[in-house]
């Protein structure tokens, strides 16, 4: 009799667990926001918009959602007779969920607004907290390119490291996901737009508190 309490206890264990990784999954399944869990190991160089793209589709299917298009929150400045990309239109028109279900905006005009993201809400694909102020290494530094708005910066206004393909010299406009900065002001507490990196590195980008990771929607 003890033997097989001790058995079952174990089922008993064995049964809660793949149920909670199974409800962990099938909320992964409907995710359509997350904050990448790794940069592209180059700095700001992802190789372009589009394998910035790729990298949020990756990242995706590996948790279980890559049914869906991803595309990365980035604009671009059109250097060098590239096109202008502006940010807010390239991820759909919402809502958009994290991986554990909680909806961080319902509309373009919501996630440019007063929308739910903060360090709660801003998680990795696979559902993870990402550092923040106050946490070490400091990672609260998101790569945008991109105004408040959800606008590229004018042309001539380089703040996307080239356009995604410098690792070097340059700069980018990064965001917080923790909503906090070294001020109690709008643009310490904004989300997309709060300044510029000190270059296109990985080590200039953990310099001002970031690790080279981007915001990932779901467009469709």
């Amino acid at each position: 009799m003890h033997k097989n309490s001790h058995g079952r206890i174990k089922l008993s264990l064995v049964v809660a667990l793949l149920a909670l990784s199974g409800s962990v999954f099938g909320q992964q399944e409907g995710m359509s926001f997350f904050v990448s869990s790794t940069g592209s190991g180059k700095g700001a160089d992802f190789g372009g918009l589009a394998g910035a793209d790729r990298h949020c589709q990756r990242l995706a299917e590996a948790a279980g959602a890559g049914k869906r298009t991803w595309r990365a929150y980035l604009s671009t400045s059109g250097g060098d007779g590239g096109k202008v990309e502006h940010a807010r239109d390239r991820i759909g028109k919402g809502p958009w969920r994290n991986a554990r279900g909680v909806v961080i905006a319902n509309s373009l005009q919501e996630l440019h607004g007063t929308n739910n993201i903060s360090k709660e809400t801003a998680l990795t694909e696979k559902g993870e907290a990402v550092k923040g102020r106050g946490d070490s290494p400091n990672m609260h530094d998101i790569l945008t390119g991109t105004r408040a708005d959800g606008t590229a910066f004018p042309p001539g206004e380089d703040r996307t490291c080239g356009d995604w393909t410098k690792s070097g010299e340059g700069s980018a406009f990064v965001g917080h996901h923790d909503r906090m900065g070294l001020r109690d002001d709008e643009a310490s507490r904004s989300w997309n737009a709060s300044h510029a990196s000190r270059g296109c590195s990985d080590e200039a980008l953990r310099a001002t508190g970031g690790a080279g990771l981007i915001y990932c929607f779901a467009a469709d």
